[in-house]
């Protein structure tokens, strides 16, 4: 459970010296509480003290870096059971298996299907994390072979999946600077799991028969010292796989039981596509730091980017826009000029609406700090004052030969106000996006 201020009080030396910028050690412990200040500040605290506030002060579920320079995938470092309570940090990586078995040129194939599958959505780039490379046959060869293609021709983080210690050295020595993520599948001691690892600090992979055996030799793991540990929570089916998610996400936040504090991985097995999609949907809501499916598909992957991207936005701040002027299409300097806010939603609603009407434009773009329309002119973001430094900033008199400018419909008590303001003539546009296209072809027609 988290220290309280009196919890860490108990373990400063109580001398009150006030050689830490505090009055008194209490005072002290309050910064502290509060990430104010730095355990280092205090000359006399103990190892003791040190090694209780580092642990406490540690996420209930610990941070995994895997990937490359350049595109770092970041696992785990949860705090809270449900998004709304205050946000998720780190989304779920998506990665899609090969394995050693497949044709060299159906492997090739893959790997340009998985790089270019990208789609754009809210002026984010949606694109799959990972690639599980699997040996399932027992030849080192093949599978060193799928390892230096994947080495060579993708930009995605990997999972090495292999019952063989002397394939994976191999495996990893290869991969050189990119951090692989080890799944070694033989059951053996968990000694040389993690011999096999510690050097490189790579994830290890923990999977036990059973949900306490996989705690159990987490436990175990922990105790040897090492901590870069992914737990398999993949069961027999989808409920039971669900259910090790919750156990073990609860475990976690609640209970702050350390053995249970780390990423989760889930496998996906192969079967009808509409069914593995829900599947795979399922555990992306639900906890899973890593799902890893079998197919490729634009559609399927389309829906659970998505997904992924609305659980993952931090809703306590909007997706935004950059506030600037927009040209709709190839605007000459006397193309009507229509201004909205800076959410994200807006202008992906107004922009198409625009570009239908076939009439180039300018779309000024104000800051609102993510705000809807009404929503912005409620909080007094969206104003005729606000409006006019966005057109002094961005010099629309310099830019425009025209003086007119069309405001939102439901803002169109602002007219009167922003005419006083700026000296344009005001315009007061459709209240809904989809009244635009017509608006502006009757009006500039």
């Amino acid at each position: 459970m988290a220290l309280t201020a009196l919890d860490i009080y108990k373990l400063l030396p109580k001398t009150n010296c006030k050689k830490c910028g505090s009055p008194t050690c209490l005072a002290f412990a309050m910064r502290l509480l509060a990430k104010k200040g730095s355990l280092e500040e205090c000359p006399y605290v103990s190892e003791e003290a040190k090694r209780v506030l580092s642990e406490a002060a540690e996420p209930p579920i610990r941070t995994i870096v895997v990937g490359r320079e350049g595109r770092k995938i970041e696992l785990g470092g949860e705090t809270v059971l449900f998004r709304h309570e205050k946000t998720f940090y780190h989304p779920t990586a998506i990665a899609i298996v090969l394995s050693d078995t497949l044709p060299e040129g159906e492997i090739e194939k893959r790997i340009n299907q998985i790089n270019s599958l990208s789609f754009e959505r809210v002026a984010q780039e949606l694109k799959l994390d990972m690639l599980a490379l699997h040996q399932t046959s027992q030849d080192k060869k093949k599978f060193i072979q799928l390892v230096e293609k994947s080495a060579e021709n993708n930009q995605l983080g990997i999972i090495l999946i292999s019952s063989h210690a002397e394939t994976l050295k191999e495996a990893i020595k290869i991969l050189g600077k990119v951090k692989p993520i080890v799944y070694w599948t033989e059951p053996e001691s968990i000694d040389r799991y993690i011999e096999l690892v510690k050097g490189n600090s790579l994830p290890l992979v923990i999977k036990g028969e059973t949900l306490e055996k996989s705690l159990q030799l987490a436990e175990e793991t922990i105790k040897s010292g090492y901590k870069e540990l992914i737990l398999d929570a993949s069961g027999e089916n989808v409920g039971e796989t669900l259910q090790n998610l919750t156990i073990l996400r609860r475990l976690a936040i609640l209970k702050n039981f350390r053995p249970a504090g780390f990423p989760l991985i889930c496998f996906v097995p192969n079967k009808d596509k509409e069914i593995a999609t829900l599947e795979a949907g399922t555990y992306i809501a639900k906890y899973a730091s890593i799902v890893v499916v079998d197919f490729l598909d634009l559609e399927a992957h389309l829906a659970l980017l998505t997904l992924r991207q609305n659980i993952f936005t931090d809703p306590q701040k909007p997706v935004t826009v950059e506030p600037k002027l927009y040209e709709i299409g190839v605007p000459p300097r006397d193309s009507p000029l229509l201004v909205t806010t800076n959410f994200s939603l807006t202008f992906y609603t107004v922009t198409p609406e625009i570009e239908n009407s076939k009439v180039p434009a300018y779309l000024l773009v104000v800051d609102t700090e993510g705000m809807s329309v009404l929503t912005a002119w409620a909080a007094e973001k969206f104003t005729a004052e606000t409006i006019a430094k966005a057109m002094k900033t961005q010099d629309l008199e310099n830019k425009i030969t025209h003086r007119r400018i069309i405001i939102p419909g439901y803002v169109a008590v602002l007219s009167g106000k922003l005419e006083e303001e700026t000296g344009w003539q005001v315009i007061v546009g459709p209240k809904e996006a989809s009244g635009i296209p017509k608006f502006l072809r009757q009006l500039y027609s």
